[in-house]
């Protein structure tokens, strides 16, 4: 069955030259093997396919969530902002807060921006940790 095989998540781009300074130079991801129209981007549990497409930036949703423990966290963050990342923001039912584009609620905090073609990206503290 598929639960049994490995699944990595899938940005469509419309630039892949773009694509790769954003990802290896921003966000400082190396990049793995070059397949056939586009290049696959190593994580310490998978990883995920950016390839050339006409339909890059139509998915409006979070496309990758990257979880990080409570104490890397805020690390990412500042490392995100020095690389010129903008972080949106957006109406949430509840408790939720935000504070500087970062999102509080409860123990989790969470923070969402997007790559030159408009694919959401979110960093978040991982919620199977238990802690915030």
């Amino acid at each position: 069955m598929l639960a049994d095989h490995a699944a990595i998540p899938v940005l469509a781009v419309t630039d892949l030259d773009r694509a790769r300074e954003f990802y290896e130079g921003t966000l400082g991801f190396t990049s793995g093997p070059d397949v056939p129209d586009g290049v696959i981007y190593g994580t310490s549990n998978g990883g995920f396919l950016v390839y050339p497409s006409a339909y890059a930036g139509t998915n409006k949703a979070t496309g990758i969530s990257f979880q990080l423990s409570a104490e890397a966290f805020d690390t990412e963050i500042a490392a995100l902002r020095a690389a010129g990342i903008q972080f949106q923001t957006f109406d949430l039912p509840g408790d939720a807060t935000w504070t500087d584009g970062v999102l509080t609620d409860g123990t989790m905090s969470a923070a969402w921006f997007t790559d030159p073609d408009g694919n959401v990206l979110n960093v978040e503290t991982d919620p199977r940790s238990g802690v915030g």
